[in-house]
């Protein structure tokens, strides 16, 4: 056996005491990304014209936990401004789950609970858009920004709200289209419990939609409604119909 002189011992002490004090690093949440997915059949998702987009516009999200309303420029991000447009006029956004919510960084969805119907979006992607001066936008607290996997054009339907002062994002190509214009605080409500895990099961979600998400994940927010409003309808967004928190929450 080795010995150790009591110099030799007090140094390896005061080295272990010194790693048992030190802090990790907190590593920066995951960037707002799609799971990569088997490639599914071409479907033709509706198209919308970036000249027939308004230049701004304003749609009403009714959740579950109350209204919000997010007001678009379509000059920061044409073609996402343009298929978001298209989203809401289809009635996309309707049932769908916040299923990545992540407070202190930003709340995520976009995925719809019929999966016949996702499949029509699943390989439908937009150009990327890289605004320059005025209309560049960063991610910061209530910027609404398409999620997007590494790879260049790939936006397609999801989007997040984002929490904070997401700034870092800016750089890997998440061009904010909006912005949270009333009830930010409801996108601060949404059912934060389940963090990363939902997220973690996007092909599942995709493949089986909500029924999978219901049996799964049954606490998660959902959208009842998403519609264009015009600049007087948006005084009662943030307004909660309920102002209890669900069983779910209870501390």
């Amino acid at each position: 056996m080795v010995g150790f002189t009591r110099r030799q011992l007090l140094g390896l002490l005061a080295t272990a005491a010194i790693a048992g004090c030190a802090q990790p690093q907190q590593a920066d949440p995951p960037l707002p990304m799609g799971a990569p997915l088997p490639k599914a059949a071409k479907q033709d998702a509706p198209k919308v014209d970036v000249g027939d987009v308004p230049a701004t516009f304003r749609v009403k999200f009714e959740t579950t936990k109350g209204d919000f309303v997010i007001e678009v420029h379509r000059d920061w991000s044409p073609h996402g401004a343009a298929r978001f447009y298209e989203l809401v006029k289809t009635g996309f956004y309707d049932d769908c789950r916040f299923f990545r919510v992540l407070p202190g960084f930003m709340a995520q969805w976009g995925i719809h609970g019929d999966p016949s119907v996702m499949k029509n979006w699943r390989d439908a992607n937009i150009s990327d858009d890289r605004p320059s001066g005025e209309n560049r936008q960063s991610n910061v607290r209530g910027m609404v920004t398409f999620a997007k996997s590494g790879r260049p054009n790939s936006r397609s339907t999801q989007i997040f709200a984002n929490y904070a002062n997401n700034s870092r994002l800016d750089a890997d190509g998440f061009t904010p289209f909006g912005q949270v214009l009333s009830g930010m605080e409801v996108l601060e409500r949404l059912n934060s419990k389940y963090g990363e895990s939902a997220s973690g099961e996007q092909g599942a979600i995709q493949e089986q939609g909500n029924a999978f998400l219901d049996q799964a994940f049954p606490g998660l927010d959902s959208i009842k409604k998403a519609n264009f409003v015009d600049s007087e309808s948006t005084s009662n967004a943030g307004k909660s119909d309920d102002n209890k928190l669900d069983e779910t929450e209870k501390p």
